[in-house]
């Protein structure tokens, strides 16, 4: 396996500088493109980014990594699932926050897949981080649910904690490291 640019399928910034630095530790250069993402719908993000990465690859024709993720809110029987996106964007932070009202279980878990293809291969890789739903917004960095949601392990949520705090422990850092760690050893084999 070469060592190709990989060529990631985004246009959001913020994951492009979550996502930088981690690449650079692992000397991968790393390209963004803005090619439509082709989405299946299913409750499966690693079927979701699968089928994402395929379709990319089969348009571009060059290495390609595609990610997706979920949030998974337990006394919500799972939702919004694989569909955050479109939940965030037709009721928001403040509809989950609604939904929750006085709900004591407010374990959530957030599940990123990252999608890869090169021609030769089509793997996923899985990075889980489990927390809980505040019980308001707080913070101002990050983006998404950041404000609402509590990692595992913290008091603060994803957007009180620094840069460097998030990006060292986050859903999406574990499953691309899960996905940098194989590409290595794959690109090294004689």
């Amino acid at each position: 396996m070469s060592r190709a640019r990989l060529i990631l399928v985004t246009t959001n910034e913020h994951k492009l500088a979550e996502l930088r630095p981690i690449f650079a530790e692992y000397g991968v250069a790393l390209e963004s493109k803005d090619i439509e993402k082709v989405e299946i719908r299913h409750d499966s993000v690693e079927t979701v980014a699968e089928q994402a990465a395929r379709h990319a690859f089969e348009f571009i024709q060059q290495p390609v990594i595609v990610d997706d993720t979920g949030l998974y809110i337990d006394a919500l029987a799972g939702f919004p699932r694989s569909y955050p996106a479109f939940v965030l964007e037709t009721i928001g932070r403040k509809g989950i926050l609604k939904l929750l009202e006085g709900v004591a279980d407010r374990s959530a878990r957030f599940v990123t897949a990252v999608g890869y293809a090169d021609g030769k291969h089509l793997q996923t890789f899985v990075g889980e981080m489990c927390g809980a739903v505040s019980l308001e917004e707080r913070g101002s960095e990050g983006f998404g649910y950041d404000p609402i949601f509590i990692p595992e392990g913290f008091a603060r949520t994803y957007a009180e904690l620094t840069f460097k705090e998030k990006t060292a422990i986050s859903h999406r850092t574990r499953a691309f490291r899960s996905f940098l760690n194989w590409y290595h050893k794959e690109s090294n084999k004689p």
